[in-house]
């Protein structure tokens, strides 16, 4: 297994123990937040420009015991990687490496089992309807992918993922959970977290049994488009967070 010990530039050094803290707090958080699944479900982010260097969560190991320095970093184009003895789980490489792997604009990627996205990805019609203002953010920037295969694990799956998602950031898995995709950590986590709280809105509007007041598609893409100034809060929130964790469990930084 090719694995990347460090890079060039004292610069690219600092650039990427940056990252590796950005990803082991974000790990931590979902554990807050209740997005994660036992020891199972990945975040990975890229510290090649082209994509195809990546952090990646050890196999099997808890969202709340990873740390900064036990992050694995693979090379999506090694294809010695599942023959390692730090070998990632098939579904991780699966998925994380053929879109880091084909994608380089997906940066960042968070694929786990949050409770809501879970849920509306088990309708028939799981899309996400612009019925609110957090609903309405990713009018037109969700994929949805309705071929599920079973486990991901397998080549053909991993392909039929990274071209679902293309460009768009989120990409509803039906019958499996969601998948989040930027350019930094903070940007994925906020996508991920109004994701979230979007699908359980979503969800307690259609237990109501009541018609939805889904907005028109002008109107939902006038709100989505109004949501681009405010861009800059996901830095500010997952700062935020990042100094709740550093007083609490400030080892992610280890």
């Amino acid at each position: 297994m090719s694995v990347v010990t460090n890079l060039n530039t004292s610069a690219d050094r600092q650039t990427e123990q940056t990252l590796r803290e950005d990803l082991a707090a974000a790990f931590r958080l979902a554990v807050e937040f209740g997005w994660h699944e036992g020891v199972g479900n990945h975040f990975s982010a890229a510290v090649s420009e082209d994509g195809t260097k990546f952090l990646m969560n050890p196999k099997w190991r808890h969202f709340s015991e990873v740390t900064a320095s036990n992050l694995l970093l693979l090379d999506a184009n090694d294809a010695g990687v599942m023959d390692g003895p730090d070998a990632p789980d098939p579904s991780a490489w699966c998925i994380h490496g053929t879109v880091h792997r084909v994608n380089p604009a997906a940066k960042v990627l968070f694929h786990v089992h949050p409770p809501n996205a879970t849920a509306l990805a088990t309708l028939k019609d799981p899309s996400m309807k612009p019925i609110d203002l957090n609903t309405a953010r990713y009018f037109g920037k969700v994929a949805i992918d309705l071929g599920f295969g079973g486990m991901a694990d397998e080549a053909e799956e991993g392909r039929r993922i990274a071209e679902t998602l293309g460009t768009k950031p989120v990409l509803i898995m039906g019958n499996h959970g969601v998948s989040v995709a930027a350019e930094t950590v903070a940007e994925a986590f906020d996508y991920l977290y109004y994701f979230e709280r979007a699908a359980g809105t979503l969800l307690g509007a259609y237990a109501t049994g009541q018609p939805l007041a889904v907005m028109s598609d002008n109107l939902a893409a006038k709100t989505a488009a109004e949501w681009e100034p405010y861009k800059g809060m996901a830095e500010a929130h997952f700062d935020f967070l990042k100094r709740q964790l550093d007083k609490n469990q400030p080892d992610y930084r280890e």
